[in-house]
């Protein structure tokens, strides 16, 4: 039986890297697969793109409202797709009814799909879609990275220019004017965020 996998990890551990090398492993054997990322990341427009350099074409744009399961079922049909594996790029910003759709895209139609993405936000809580992968995936993995402190990074820390910021909307995307991240681990997230009270 095919699986949903969900695979997360703080900013800078290669989530995109690691779905463009697995796309790439899959079509170099002659499998079938399909590329989705959410139309709200706008970085890369119809490409995931990743920090090291790499990019792959995305077949699908998920908007909200769209249907994963049926939109996938379409390509199949138009391409003549022997359908092997749906990546799915920051999939955080998924629906809950997106990853049912992807869930039932395993367990229903026998195909896997692998889900890559944030596990929480800058406030260190959960994204709709991460939220419903944890409660939904047959496999979860932790990519690791490391905070500038050299211990693994658990938090994404958003700046506006040089300073942290802990409040404002859940969703702004990385390099879209000011806004940047740090990965960092919990004592240095801590760190900063008192600093933030304290000025």
């Amino acid at each position: 039986m095919a699986k949903l996998h969900f695979k997360y990890g703080a900013m800078n551990s290669g989530k995109s890297d690691t779905l463009i090398k697995t796309a790439y492993n899959y079509t170099e054997k002659g499998l079938d697969i399909l590329t989705v990322k959410p139309d709200v990341d706008t970085k890369g427009e119809d490409k995931i793109v990743a920090r090291a350099g790499g990019e792959w074409a995305v077949d699908i744009l998920a908007t909200p409202d769209m249907n994963l399961r049926t939109q996938v079922g379409l390509l199949i049909a138009e391409r003549a797709l022997t359908l092997e594996c749906v990546m799915i790029d920051e999939s955080q910003f998924l629906t809950t009814i997106q990853v049912d759709q992807l869930y039932e895209l395993a367990v229903l139609d026998d195909i896997s799909v692998i889900a890559f993405g944030l596990k929480s936000d800058f406030r260190r809580q959960l994204f709709e879609g991460s939220k419903r992968l944890l409660e939904l995936a047959n496999e979860t993995e932790k990519l690791k990275t490391m905070c500038r402190c050299a211990s693994q990074a658990e938090f994404n820390c958003r700046k506006i220019g040089d300073v942290y910021v802990f409040e404002g909307d859940q969703v702004a995307i990385d390099g879209d004017g000011e806004v940047t991240y740090d990965s960092l681990c919990g004592k240095c997230f801590l760190t900063e965020e008192a600093k933030s009270l304290a000025a």
